[in-house]
């Protein structure tokens, strides 16, 4: 990602708020596609005084200003990452709820293909895999 979540949604016009700026902070530094607890869990650590419905309402306000993307893996659960413009698709392992994320030009191509066969130009999609780990 090339700009902040913080500098994107300054930029938006949002008012930077101290604990908007912690959520914006432990975002950019997720490795992974946090739910909104673990989100408050890591920005609680920095500052104690955020409250979850903080964190809600600030993922909810990032998502609307396209700043976020909101992602169900299934498991219940609302997940985010940056929306930064940088497509790819995602692979779930079923047992430790692992999101992985991969880009494969083969898989783009054949999209492109179904929908062009079908009368379509594509404009967007997600893809979504749900798995096991196979054990050699």
């Amino acid at each position: 990602m090339t700009q902040t979540i913080h500098n994107r949604a300054a930029a938006a016009g949002l008012r930077m708020t101290a604990p908007r700026r912690v959520i914006a902070r432990v975002l950019d530094a997720a490795d992974d596609h946090p739910d909104a607890e673990a989100l408050h869990a890591r920005a609680a650590a920095i500052d104690p005084r955020i409250s979850l419905a903080t964190v809600y309402r600030t993922v909810k306000l990032f998502e609307e200003q396209g700043i976020l993307e909101k992602h169900a893996f299934g498991d219940g659960r609302a997940r985010y990452e940056a929306a930064d413009g940088g497509h790819h698709d995602h692979l779930i392992d079923m047992a430790t709820g692992q999101v992985i994320e991969f880009v494969d030009p083969e898989i783009e191509a054949l999209q492109e293909k179904i929908a062009r066969r079908l009368g379509y130009r594509l404009i967007g999609h997600r893809l979504e895999l749900f798995g096991e780990r196979i054990e050699d």
